[in-house]
């Protein structure tokens, strides 16, 4: 059965001048982006880096180790891979049928309706904005760390914050191609460093010896359990953005989906080997408090033991480029996020452009570039530091603004699995997409479970005192990003019908506005 073939052509895909049916070249090719720019390596790179696997071996799992008090952290990140994977496999086959840079929120308006995707579409560019803008916390404050310690020199950490900000933004209007290989060059190298390390850690275990404690599901108890899943699921972000990029793939219909599922399959494997790496050189006994007390310095001290202090210092620099592969591919992500926006009326008309030369989504580019200056000199003037505690950025930015992208994507992936089965069912869907459509609602059931543990435990999250309003204002700011979008939507529906009617639709939208002014009718 064929249940997408009035959602998308081989038109969409083509994106070229003079290509079937020409939907892409109407009123000027600038209004679409570019195909055939990504093949299956340079978009599974592109979203794997989004996940900034270093980062999360040295910043994440000490954090769920020590704060939270999960030794099982391992095998978490399999239970989390398999309901990933149950979620990829509706995701996976909506991509097929819907071609769209606002991927997310496409999905959840072909599903759920107009109104539900502008909601989603408010939610998704908060949510990416926030967890790109947390990380020049925390690489402003690893920048900073490396002048002092090779340099002596005394560095705040906002001023590397603005120079990556900078460099991102110019990075950002550049063809996605090249930023593939950016991104490619530096994940291949910063992934390479964590196995040598796990093949050490294996190598020369700790006291215990290569014990596998950490894959007992008595591990999993405890009052941390909550936040952890919010933590672990945070670190396998970047796969679900493989659909942003469609447009610019060939063969989307083929690469996205295999990428998916290539990108939560690597990244399962890759962090469940890499905490139990840790547990076995600290020792499932000395892990937490050894992760309690060293914070992200346990995986260095680790390493220079086993390794030596020159490895330890590439690894170091390796940390920062990490980070900086993540912030571009979060910042790419938003600003194709807006241009989907754009193009369809739900932002201004001039968010819906590419730029000639290189077919990047200018406008949404230097959006994301602005908020992250408004928000780094934000925090850098007003952050309550009266102790001068130079971790202010990590605890405060980082930690802040990750956790709320990070509540906003698992809403949105909950969303998402819902609309998977609504699209399907309304199209009549039979038998054949039984076993998607469960897989769908599983997922989403498991999803919708984690963000409301996530939002019960938020105070643990952002480490906020006893009778802090912060753990009931961060998680606000997603529902105030819903409720906000609804809201717009609904206005749309009623003011501005056919703005709302293309809600979703994409490339589409041109194929709407051609036939409406030659007077034929819909498709």
């Amino acid at each position: 059965m064929s249940t997408g073939s009035t959602d998308t052509s081989g038109t969409r895909s083509t994106g070229k001048p003079g290509g079937t049916g020409g939907i892409n070249t109407y009123k000027g090719e600038e209004r679409a982006l570019r195909a055939d720019r990504l093949g299956t390596p340079g978009l599974l790179l592109s979203v794997l880096a989004a996940s900034a696997p270093l980062m999360v071996v040295a910043g994440v799992m000490p954090t769920v180790f020590g704060v939270m008090g999960i030794v099982g952290q391992p095998l978490l990140y399999v239970i989390l891979g398999i309901v990933l994977m149950l979620f990829g496999v509706g995701y996976a086959e909506m991509s097929r049928h819907v071609h769209n840079a606002g991927a997310f929120y496409a999905y959840i308006a072909r599903g759920l309706g107009p109104t539900a995707g502008a909601g989603a579409s408010l939610v998704a560019l908060v949510a990416y904005s926030a967890m790109q803008v947390g990380i020049y916390g925390i690489l402003g404050f690893e920048v900073s760390g490396l002048f002092a310690t090779y340099l002596d020199i005394e560095l705040g950490w906002w001023i590397p914050a603005l120079a990556s900000v900078a460099v991102v933004g110019v990075l950002g209007w550049l063809k996605i191609d090249l930023n593939a290989k950016v991104l490619g060059v530096l994940l291949v190298v910063e992934c390479a460093l964590v196995v040598i390390f796990d093949i050490a850690a294996v190598g020369k275990p700790g006291p215990e010896g290569l014990s596998l404690h950490a894959f007992d599901p008595g591990t999993l108890t405890g009052a941390g359990l909550g936040t952890a899943l919010c933590f672990c699921i945070a670190a396998f972000v970047g796969f679900e953005q493989a659909p942003v990029y469609a447009e610019e793939t060939s063969r989307p219909q083929i690469v996205v989906s295999r990428v998916m599922f290539l990108a939560v399959g690597y990244a399962a494997l890759f962090l469940a080997v890499s905490s139990w790496a840790l547990t076995v050189a600290a020792g499932p006994s000395s892990i937490g408090g050894m992760s309690l007390e060293e914070g992200p310095g346990m995986l260095f001290g680790l390493t220079e033991e086993r390794l030596g202090s020159a490895f330890t210092d590439v690894l170091h620099v390796l940390f920062v480029t990490g980070m900086f592969a993540a912030l571009l591919s979060f910042h790419n992500v938003v600003a194709r996020y807006a241009f989907a926006m754009g193009r369809e009326g739900l932002l201004p008309a001039g968010f819906g452009r590419t730029t000639r030369a290189s077919g990047a989504p200018a406008t949404g580019s230097l959006l994301q570039s602005a908020v992250s200056v408004v928000i780094v000199l934000a925090f850098a003037l007003t952050d309550d530091n009266p102790a001068g505690d130079p971790t202010a950025p990590v605890l405060h930015l980082f930690t802040w603004m990750g956790n709320v992208g990070a509540l906003g994507v698992i809403v949105l992936m909950a969303a998402a699995s819902f609309a998977v089965i609504a699209f399907f069912v309304r199209r009549g869907a039979g038998r054949a997409q039984a076993p998607r459509l469960v897989a769908s609602g599983l997922a989403g059931v498991a999803l919708l479970a984690i963000a409301v543990l996530t939002v019960r435990d938020f105070d643990a999250l952002v480490g906020s005192g006893p009778g802090s309003s912060l753990d009931r204002i961060l998680p606000g700011v997603i529902l105030l990003a819903l409720v906000v979008g609804l809201v717009y939507g609904e206005v749309l529906r009623r003011t501005r019908p056919e703005v709302h009617a293309r809600i979703g639709l994409g490339n589409e939208a041109f194929q709407l506005e051609k036939t409406a002014e030659s007077g034929g009718t819909p498709r």
